[in-house]
């Protein structure tokens, strides 16, 4: 063990150097450990890949820019590197608006569950068919910022932006879409979990 660390960071060391097959080496050392952490966590062997890439992306920069300094212990470090990948990507796609009363955002948090089988596919098929109509009840100002945040995960920056209103224009613009929506649903008795 103390010999595969060694060699961990005189390649680290070496690939600092310009040396770019030291890399290569190192990455198909670790390949195996860093996939396999990943794939658990996220259970999606294409979400999998995706975040060992980034992984490697950080940890090439992080490298070049000569700011790595955890001598010998190149595995924990990239490991941790991952595991935050990791978390960025559960919160990207679980991530909503933070109100006071969050529970405003129950009826979403179902869409973005990737882990689902055939008859909950079915299930989630059908909720986001039934909250298309119902957003579709909403006023124009409303309706644009909510699809804007929920389904193209636009920040309210960048919404303020697209539709030319402040920042707090489109939060409120978002709360009374949401507020409406609850509404909607109560007055259609329609059921939104699963």
């Amino acid at each position: 063990m103390e010999q595969l660390q060694i060699n961990d960071s005189i390649l680290v060391r070496n690939y600092i150097d310009g040396d770019e097959k030291a890399l290569e080496i190192l990455i198909n050392r670790h390949n195996q450990r860093i996939t396999s952490f990943i794939y658990s966590k996220v259970l999606d062997r294409d979400v999998a890949e995706d975040i060992f890439q980034d992984t490697f992306i950080k940890v090439i920069k992080t490298l070049k820019r000569g700011k790595y300094s955890e001598e010998g212990k190149f595995l924990p470090w990239v490991m941790r590197i991952a595991h935050n990948l990791v978390i960025d990507h559960f919160r990207k796609n679980k991530r909503m608006p933070k109100f006071e009363g969050s529970d405003d955002f129950n009826i979403f948090s179902v869409i973005h569950d990737e882990k689902l089988n055939a008859e909950k596919q079915l299930i989630k098929d059908q909720i986001e068919s039934d909250l298309t109509l119902l957003i579709d009840e909403l006023p124009d100002d409303q309706r644009e910022v909510l699809v804007m945040r929920i389904y193209k995960d636009m920040s309210f920056k960048e919404i303020s932006e697209n539709t030319n209103v402040s920042i707090n224009t489109a939060l409120g613009r978002m709360r009374y879409a949401l507020i409406n929506l609850r509404k909607i649903v109560e007055r259609k008795n329609i059921v939104l979990t699963n």
